[in-house]
């Protein structure tokens, strides 16, 4: 009786593994699988606002010393102080490298010092301290290459060219070594405004904040050409600057108009099923 149910039970395992071997389950059909599209914004427009800390360097100052009739000569010493500017403008981003825009920039009240050295009464050496002031107002067409996108951030380079009006305080010209003169006397000259070449380099790197919205931290390095600076008094001047030229650590954020790109799924169509197949 045991020998007859055990070859029972061997049989009945041995027909289950060759069922089991003979079924074939076919793989799903995958050729329609779900497809996505990336849509862009049609408008590449933006609005663009900065702040920045501003360091200076004037490239010097010359003056009449006489009169109109006498020699131009260097100041004996001459610099500006830092400041800070603020900007805005607007732009286009023509594609995912290349975006320009125009920008007007206002450069606050920077001061003067400086020192001239000349001949006084009875023709002792004297000399002289002055001070003034200045404020800039720029506008520039800047052109920018981004260099790819890295997670949220975009590095970016830039040059800039344009002009910019430097509009001068009078001068305040003080001298108290005078030995034909007690104490100390002072001679104001007008100042001067003018419309100079500027120039600019820039560098810095985009942050993704939103969809609409990027934080923008850059350098901008800035040269402007020199023009006149005061008028003649007391025969004296008139005088004009070098040029200065900054360094500017800057801060801002732009907004792009229609939105920005994003990513639509089409709906996946149905796979069908196949029924089994026995070999």
């Amino acid at each position: 009786m045991k020998k007859i149910l055990s070859g029972a039970i061997a049989l009945l395992l041995a027909t289950t593994a060759a069922n089991a071997a003979d079924l074939y389950q076919p793989q799903p059909v995958l050729d329609n699988v779900p497809e996505v599209e990336i849509q862009q914004s049609s408008s590449g427009w933006y609005l663009r606002g900065d702040v920045g800390y501003s360091f200076n360097k004037l490239r010097g100052a010359r003056y009449y010393q006489g009169g109109f009739s006498g020699n131009e000569v260097d100041f004996a010493s001459s610099r500006i102080d830092d400041s800070f500017v603020l900007g805005g403008g607007v732009g286009y981003q023509f594609n995912n490298h290349l975006r320009g825009d125009v920008t007007f920039d206002h450069l606050t009240k920077t001061d003067f010092r400086g020192s001239t050295i000349g001949v006084c009464t009875g023709g002792v050496v004297c000399s002289s301290s002055d001070a003034a002031a200045f404020r800039a107002y720029s506008l520039m067409a800047n052109i920018y290459v981004d260099l790819g996108t890295y997670a949220y951030f975009t590095p970016y380079v830039g040059a800039g060219f344009g002009a910019s009006y430097v509009k001068w305080d009078r001068l305040r010209n003080t001298i108290c070594d005078d030995p034909g003169v007690a104490g100390c006397f002072t001679t104001e000259h007008g100042g001067k405004g003018k419309w100079r070449a500027t120039a600019a380099l820039m560098a810095g790197a985009s942050v993704d904040i939103t969809c609409n919205l990027k934080a923008d931290v850059g350098y901008r390095f800035r040269y402007v050409d020199g023009g006149n600076m005061f008028g003649y008094a007391d025969n004296g001047g008139p005088g004009r600057d070098k040029g200065f030229y900054s360094h500017e650590a800057r801060v801002g954020a732009r907004y792009a108009f229609g939105g920005c790109e994003q990513a639509q799924v089409m709906e996946p169509a149905e796979v069908p099923m196949q029924p089994p197949v026995y070999k």
